[in-house]
């Protein structure tokens, strides 16, 4: 059923990466399966624990991996002649689009904790010393 689940998403959102990915793409999904999902339940940890400071670094690093994957994938979408595809792929600008829709909010998501971990002072304050 999981098959049928991924040949009917190609085949309705025509995108080809997940039926015949590229070779750089699956070097993402090893980054994915070995750096990103470990990282998923310590984050979960920190953000309802609240107050975890600690967490700012390894969420700086996750987000912009992350972010960087999804630049590539999304010019990919944009710009790749699709038309020598084995599996059919997006040909009109609205296809283009429609796939990038599914793709953006993984990149939407990193850019909000980068900033959050970046630009909030909760996180960004530096912590003064007593001198002994």
């Amino acid at each position: 059923q999981l098959t049928e689940l991924l040949q009917w998403y190609a085949a309705t959102f025509k995108d080809p990466m997940m039926l015949q990915p590229p070779e750089w793409f699956k070097a993402f999904i090893y980054c994915e399966a070995l750096l990103q999902l470990p990282f998923f339940p310590v984050a979960v940890y920190a953000f309802l624990k609240g107050g975890c400071k600690w967490i700012r670094t390894p969420a700086i690093i996750y987000s912009t991996h992350v972010a960087t994957t999804l630049f590539a994938i999304l010019a990919h979408i944009l710009f790749h002649d699709f038309s020598k595809s084995k599996h059919l792929g997006p040909q009109t600008q609205r296809e283009r689009l429609v796939l990038l829709s599914i793709y953006l909010p993984y990149l939407l998501l990193p850019l909000l904790i980068l900033f959050t971990m970046l630009y909030n002072p909760y996180y960004n304050h530096v912590e003064k010393r007593k001198r002994k």
